[in-house]
């Protein structure tokens, strides 16, 4: 729509004897209840028509009637000037750009960004948190992939620490030499249930203490399992042989077992960094921070910062006895991040609780004068909530990811043997179809939610092929494959000879928007925006395929040829939109 913008600039250059910058032109679509496909506002322009808004719509609608080939009509609804465009106009997009094999394609645009995703603790397995969190890391690169940025996905797993010793300790104690191998369980599950066993073993202690006369604070810090943990940090920090072969060996089961989960959720990572290699890191900011005057040293030597000036609080970052806290290693992590990479922007997609860590993490390497630290972004998502009742872990408190997409698969399963449509496809295409419904609808209801808001997730509600869900969009896509295999589709066509109804003329729109809401997604990050578009487009051309003459026995001419042109550019957006949201769509369903 530049075109459109130009005009009405030129248009008030001419009428009202001044230049306006571009932005004072506000487009929208036409609301539906209105004739017309673009919409300019002319409240913005009446500071230099010096009338009212209907006044000044009414000038520039004649005049770009008049002098514009592409407006074929107008209409005044109070301040707003709705533009009715000639059909040859959509007809000429829909051959010129549309169906041309670069549509959708955006240029390299030459910059640089990283998305941190997962982040995962290797003392127990992924569960539902973090699966709305890969497939927003995931889907959120992708799409600024498509939107021309060079994209680098990185892991940050968080290897090291109490919450591991813990593990390892109960292992020691009670594993009675226990593998992945001789259980038949995934490592990380493995892993997880010694964290379970230590947990409970730790509240004995604690009782037993209470019951001795501590109290629970005293009997927390005193029992005799946190204390060996403790004491195995210390010694996994010193480099105990023993200990870091022990480490090494649990952390190896669980990075197999995740590889599995990531696999089946359809992630990837072009870089692991290791907390276990990043712990140290930060020491020489805060030496900078101290020597610049952002930082001060306390009478403890511990080392702070203050941001109540900025409606914050004052801030630790290093201890009285020199050892790190978080906020130390972050500090350093991210210059590390950023010498690696020189990245133009770095997102962390991490939970809505660490909302204030970030604030003052960017707020302090902003202090220390990081020139990239403005490029710096949290993408903060809201929690993931299911009905009570439902896919209860093997734990009773979390929702364990494996468990979850086994679930997802044998509902699709389940659903999809009920329509009775796939019974005459063979065994291996069943089970591959299964998978890509199940995966499907749990990508689509979590992704098309903006990502600050917290969801409810039902794995029924969620696999249903007439509602607001990924198995209708896969099943529409399905629908157009098999119609264009029917009707025996070669591309090709023109604009000569084409009538467009007004259904046809709204899947033209709507395809047309399809490289504007890649950008909007990419930019807001927020795959939701992508997510909706694709839900719209699916029910659009449902509804074009149901108003239309049935396609296949159509006689051949332009008009059948631009109608099977509608079905292929439509499929094609399913699929590569879908594709950014890490959805794949079946070819049958």
């Amino acid at each position: 729509m530049d075109f459109i913008v130009a005009a009405a600039r030129k248009a008030i250059e001419e009428l009202y004897g001044t230049q306006v910058p571009a932005d004072v032109i506000s487009l929208q679509e036409t609301r539906k209840e209105f004739e017309g496909q673009v919409t300019i506002v002319a409240f913005p322009i009446v500071r230099y028509s010096k009338k009212n808004p209907a006044e000044t719509a009414e000038d520039i609608g004649k005049y770009l009637q008049a002098n514009v080939a592409e407006v074929a009509a107008f209409n005044v609804v109070k301040g707003f000037l709705n533009l009715v465009l000639d059909q040859q106009y959509f007809l000429r997009v829909f051959h010129e750009e549309i169906l041309g094999t670069g549509f959708g394609r955006i240029a390299p645009n030459g910059k640089k960004v990283m998305v941190e995703y997962s982040s995962p603790n290797t003392n127990k397995p992924l569960h539902l948190g973090h699966v709305r969190n890969n497939l927003l890391g995931y889907s959120v690169a992708e799409l600024l992939k498509a939107s021309g940025y060079e994209v680098i996905k990185v892991n940050l797993v968080n290897d090291r620490g109490i919450h591991i010793c813990k593990s390892m300790l109960a292992w020691q104690k009670w594993g009675n030499g226990e593998t992945p191998e001789n259980s038949g369980m995934k490592g990380d599950h493995l892993v997880g249930k010694y964290y379970v066993v230590f947990d409970a073993e730790y509240k004995k202690e604690i009782k037993a203490l209470m019951d001795q006369g501590q109290t629970e604070e005293q009997a927390k810090k005193s029992a005799p399992l946190i204390v060996e943990a403790q004491q195995m940090l210390q010694q996994w920090e010193a480099g105990d042989a023993g200990v870091i072969a022990l480490w090494e060996k649990m952390n190896g089961w669980v990075y197999e077992g995740f590889g599995v989960t990531y696999a089946n959720l359809g992630v990837d990572f072009d870089r692991f960094y290791y907390e276990s290699n990043t712990y140290l890191l930060g020491k020489d900011t805060v030496e900078e921070g101290l020597e610049k005057g952002v930082f001060f040293r306390k009478d403890d030597g511990s080392v702070w910062i203050d941001l109540t000036a900025e409606g914050l609080d004052e801030k630790l970052v290093l201890r009285a006895d020199g050892t790190s806290v978080y906020i130390t290693q972050d500090l350093g992590t991210a210059q590390m991040k950023q010498d690696d990479y020189q990245m133009d922007e770095s997102i962390y997609v991490v939970g809505n609780e660490q909302d204030y860590h970030f604030k003052v993490l960017f707020l302090i390497l902003e202090k220390l004068g990081k020139p990239w630290a403005k490029g710096l972004y949290h993408l903060s998502y809201g929690m993931v909530d299911l009905p009570s009742g439902k896919m209860k872990s093997r734990e009773g408190t979390v929702v364990d990811a494996d468990d979850l997409i086994g679930e997802m698969i044998r509902t699709a399963k389940s659903k999809t043997e009920e329509l009775g449509k796939t019974n005459d496809f063979p065994e291996e295409d069943k089970n591959a179809l299964y998978r890509n419904i199940g995966l499907g609808a749990l990508k689509y209801f979590l992704l098309k939610v903006e990502p600050k808001k917290r969801l409810l997730f039902d794995p029924n509600e969620s696999i249903d092929f007439q509602g607001h869900t990924g198995p209708f969009i896969q099943y529409t896509h399905a629908r157009i494959r098999s119609l264009l295999a029917k009707a025996a589709y070669q591309p090709g066509g023109d604009a000569a000879g084409v009538e467009l109804s007004d259904t046809e003329l709204d899947m033209v729109m709507m395809l047309g928007k399809y490289p504007a809401q890649i950008r909007e997604a990419a930019a807001t990050h927020s795959p939701a925006v992508m997510a909706n578009y694709l839900f719209e487009l699916a029910k659009g051309f449902n509804k074009f395929y149901h108003e239309i003459p049935p396609i296949v026995k159509t006689e051949a001419g332009a008009q059948k040829q631009f109608r099977l042109n509608i079905c292929r550019v439509t499929g094609d957006v399913l699929r590569q939109g879908m594709s950014l949201l890490g959805i794949t769509v079946p070819e049958r369903m």
